[in-house]
């Protein structure tokens, strides 16, 4: 069993790491389109929303704690205004209750969104149609759209100014490179918006 255990744990660090490996080359360009739209945002006054579901939803708020924050302590900057659009429950839980899932993030959306914000959507298929919706509304309103998934981009493919793909359909290896990619992005804001920053090699 401990060999198993061990084999296991072996396998999946290096399929996790060769998908990052791969993202890093095939979702370069893209990362770094992200990266502008979201210091453009910025300079403009604007706020990053981001939204997804179960395991993108906790990214969603990490994501959203690491720019209101810090992404790294060593170096101090003033907060960026990002928020994680799950994060209300009693509005989520009484509109979903209401009128259904699929239109609880478009419906803030409608109610946050400004033309210089940006709306991240994350969803590993590209197929969440809560996410779908949000990402629709936020095209309407002008607001730029940088969407998360897996290899296939899903339907989120369509509604989205940069869409991030990562190449896996391993829903653990998307979710683990999501983060990944995020915590680029944002220190590459922070790089452009803060150019005393101290960044490691």
């Amino acid at each position: 069993m401990a060999i198993e255990a061990g084999t296991l744990i072996d396998r999946h660090f290096r399929q996790s790491a060769s998908v990052k490996l791969e993202a890093a080359t095939i979702c370069r360009d893209a990362i770094l389109r992200a990266a502008a739209v979201t210091t453009a945002s910025f300079r403009q006054g604007g706020k990053v929303l981001l939204c997804g579901n179960g395991g993108s939803a906790a990214d969603s708020q990490h994501l959203a704690a690491e720019f209101t924050s810090l992404l790294r302590q060593e170096f101090s900057r003033p907060g960026l205004p990002a928020i994680a659009l799950h994060t209300d429950t009693s509005y989520l839980t009484a509109r979903s209750n209401d009128f259904g899932f699929e239109g609880a993030y478009s419906r803030l959306v409608e109610c946050l969104g400004r033309p210089e914000d940006v709306l991240i959507g994350i969803s590993t298929s590209g197929n969440s149609a809560n996410i779908v919706a949000a990402l629709l509304a936020a095209r309407e309103r002008k607001i730029t759209t940088i969407g998360l998934t897996g290899a296939s981009g899903g339907r989120v493919a369509a509604w989205c100014d940069v869409l991030i793909a990562v190449p896996s359909t391993s829903t653990q290896h998307i979710q683990e490179t999501h983060i990944t990619i995020g915590h680029v992005i944002c220190q590459l804001v922070e790089m452009e918006l803060f150019k005393g920053a101290q960044h490691p090699p």
